[in-house]
């Protein structure tokens, strides 16, 4: 029995629809878990204090009035 093209695609985007979600699902837990260990120890949940490593991704501070972009 041979599979066509637009079965076998679709079969394909199904396997990565599902691996995706299982991948998404493991990192909410992962986060959550870290979440809820740093909140019983009392610590803060600040983002510089969570992640040390990882630096602002843009710079958009200004000081003064700044109008809309």
């Amino acid at each position: 029995m041979k599979i066509n093209k637009l079965a076998l695609g679709i079969l394909a985007g199904a396997a990565l629809v599902a691996a995706s979600m299982v991948l998404a699902k493991n990192r909410r837990k992962k986060v959550s878990r870290m979440l809820s260990e740093v909140a019983e120890e009392g610590y803060e949940t600040a983002h510089d204090i969570l992640y040390p490593g990882k630096g602002k991704k843009e710079k958009n501070l200004r000081y003064g009035p700044v109008l809309p972009i």
